[in-house]
């Protein structure tokens, strides 16, 4: 499950970091004003910055946590299944057999 925080948190601020660049793109270009060609490729960076946050999140952050999520409950279940077992095995317990329906 820690894992499955770590993505979901990655997933959570992808798109704030994306916001970031999209800002430092965006004063690139103001300071740049005077200069056409240079504005060309730092509204690039403020748009692929942008871009590239939602992807993280969308595309990588959020399936993978996700399936962490799945697999930890699924081997949580596995473990409580054989938790009694276990425990009847560690305190050398002989296995409780039901007799058949006749």
């Amino acid at each position: 499950m820690a894992a499955a925080d770590v993505w979901t948190a990655i997933a959570e601020l992808a798109p704030a970091l994306g916001m970031v660049g999209t800002l430092v793109g965006l004063v690139r270009m103001f300071m740049a004003m005077t200069d056409p060609t240079t504005i060309g490729q730092a509204m690039a960076v403020a748009l692929l910055s942008t871009l590239y946050g939602a992807v993280l999140a969308a595309l990588v952050g959020m399936p993978i946590a996700g399936r962490l999520r799945r697999l930890a409950r699924a081997e949580a279940f596995e473990r409580a299944r054989f938790d009694a077992p276990l425990v009847a095995l560690a305190r050398r317990e002989r296995p409780q057999f039901r007799e058949a329906a006749e």
